[in-house]
Formats: structure tokens, sequence, C-alpha cells
């Protein structure tokens, strides 16, 4: 699979192809659907499946920091469409010039003289152009003068209900990680490289590898039962916060990981973390000592459900996907109270 990055990165053989555009953000059961017409057009006219995505996407151009949250970062994302069997993808760079461009010139730049395009596959909703006028109407007239065809997409439904990214980021927030990986077509995960940091988890006796995240990649916050794979395989039961650490700060988010039982090296390394259920919000506890309380009740709890819930090798059907957060625990940012407090974060 190669991707492109900008139009001007093009090659002959790049044109002539099948191609959809969108978001693609999660690469979830329903995108997976539309990849399929793809492949169908694409095998019958004997040419290659283009993917044509944008970054930053559109909505998070327009809206900043109010864009919802992503599913997935764009490295993530380029591999699972190569799993999917797209042979190309454009990523097109949304900037001022882009979104400056009217319908007619969008077709005309993009699909006719950059892509060749053959034949698009994309949703009768789809719209673009600065005049507004990109619509599936246009580009069906368009193509029937220009030489491609246009479909639409077929709808993707679970439990009679059309799959989106919006409906999996709610169902994440909801900490129903057994439903999202249904729309998803497997199990949330979240990854990095770990880097070295404070080690202050350490000092508690609970030392955490830290993975830095794209704070635009931030569909999940807070206390998780999770499930780590490791570089060499080994899936390993443990807790995760994922968030700003509220207690001890943070200048961009984290994932930081304990897993259990565990002693070795993992700097420079990249892990694949697998939430499972969700134990509580990030809390800004009084002082370091209050933090530690919280962190030995998070990791009794997590050993519970683990224990319940035994954690397999990571593959779909193994990991043990809670359907709704962990019951309720008391949370309580002072260290100096004798009972615990009910915390709305928990």
């Amino acid at each position: 699979m190669r991707v492109i990055r900008g139009l001007h990165n093009l090659r002959d053989e790049d044109r002539g192809c099948v191609a959809t555009i969108g978001n693609f953000d999660g690469v979830h059961r329903g995108h997976r659907a539309i990849l399929e017409q793809c492949r169908e057009q694409a095998a019958r006219l004997g040419l290659p499946v283009t993917v044509v995505v944008f970054e930053p996407q559109p909505r998070e151009f327009f809206a900043g920091d109010q864009a919802p949250p992503r599913l997935t970062r764009l490295r993530d994302k380029v591999a699972l469409l190569g799993e999917c069997g797209v042979d190309r993808i454009l990523c097109l760079p949304f900037n001022d010039a882009l979104r400056s461009l009217t319908a007619l010139e969008f077709i005309e730049r993009v699909l006719v003289e950059g892509l060749g395009v053959r034949h698009l596959v994309v949703g009768d909703d789809f719209r673009f152009g600065c005049d507004r006028r990109g619509d599936f109407h246009l580009l069906t007239e368009v193509g029937e003068t220009r030489g491609f065809g246009v479909e639409h997409t077929r709808t993707f439904t679970v439990d009679d209900e059309r799959v989106s990214s919006t409906r999996v980021r709610t169902l994440l927030a909801s900490g129903n990680f057994a439903a999202a990986a249904r729309l998803l077509g497997r199990p949330y995960r979240l990854g990095g490289r770990v880097v070295p940091d404070r080690q202050l988890g350490r000092t508690i006796g609970v030392p955490t590898a830290n993975l830095p995240q794209p704070a635009r990649s931030l569909a999940l916050q807070g206390v998780y039962a999770v499930v780590t794979e490791l570089p060499d395989g080994r899936c390993l039961p443990g807790v995760s916060n994922i968030g700003w650490r509220p207690t001890v700060g943070s200048a961009r988010p984290v994932l930081e990981v304990h897993l259990f039982d565990f002693d070795g090296d993992l700097y420079g390394r990249r892990l694949t973390v697998f939430p499972c259920a969700k134990l509580r919000g990030e809390v800004k506890f009084d002082d370091f000592a209050a933090l530690k309380h919280q962190i030995g009740l998070d990791l009794k709890r997590a050993r519970a459900y683990f224990a319940k819930h035994p954690a397999g090798d990571g593959s779909d059907d193994s990991l043990p996907l809670a359907s709704a957060p962990l019951a309720r625990e008391a949370v309580t940012s002072d260290s100096s109270a004798g009972a615990p407090a009910d915390h709305d974060d928990g």
C-alpha cells in the first residue's frame, strides 16, 4: 500500500482507480462495508482502490478543540485501511487553499486531473466545496461527462442502527467496550512508544509505561482495567490512566500503563493497550498521598475484575470487555478523610 501526501506527489501510475472519500475515523464496520464496495468495483474494472482522507479532518480545521476526539490517529488509520485491502491512500492537507475550492474545482483537480477516477463510492449525503454545491447529484452529473461512475454507499447497521464514528465514541465514553467492539469489528485499542517520565510510580511501587497521546486522539479519559500487548506478543492485564494526570500535571495527554506482575525495560518499545473496563474518571487529589491511596484501590478492583473475567491473548474473542463501567466506588480527594465520599467523576 502506498501513502501519497498531497496532490503534488501523485505519479502517472496513480491515475485510474476506484476511489472513496471520507474521514474513516476508527475504520469501523460501516467503513469496511464501503471499502468492500470499492474492492468489488476495482475487481470488475481491474483497478486499484484509493481512499482520499484529509489531515487535519475538516471538522478539526473548523472547530479546533471543540471537534470530537479521534478514534484513531493517522498512522493507525493507515494501518487499518491497509488491512482492508486499500492499495493507495491520498492524504490531502485540509487548509485554506483546499477549503477555498469550489465543488467543480475539487472534482476537476482532485478526482479528474489528479486521480483519473474511473468509479467513485460516496455517501448520498456527501457534501463538499466552498460554494456548498458539491453533492451526490453533482458528482453523478459530472461523472457522466468526464467518464467516471458514481454509486452511493450501502447503509451498514448493527441492532437496526447505522454504524458511525459518533456512535462508537458514545459507547466508549459510556464504558461499553463490548458494544463498541461490535461496531468496530475489533476491540478498541490505543498505543504508542514508551518514553521516559518522572518515574513517580516507581516511588510507590507502581511503575508505569508512559505513552504520550495526541490531544485529538483522546476518545477516553479516566482509569481503566486494560490488557496490554507487548512487542513479543505477550498480553498482560493491568491498570491504565488516560488523560492529563490532574494531580501531578502533564503538558500533554498521556496513556500510563501499569502491568501486573511484570519486571522489564520497555523504553522505546511500542505497546498496544486494550481498555476492558472503566474503573473511574480522572480526579485531582489534594496531595500525592491521597492519589497513592486511590491507586491502591484501583489496582485491587482491576485485579478482582480480571480474576472474575480472565484476560486471553488479545484476540477479538478473548478480551473481557465490559458493557458498562464497574460499579461506582467512593473516591475522595482528601487523604485525611476517614470515610471516602462519592465523587462525580467516579
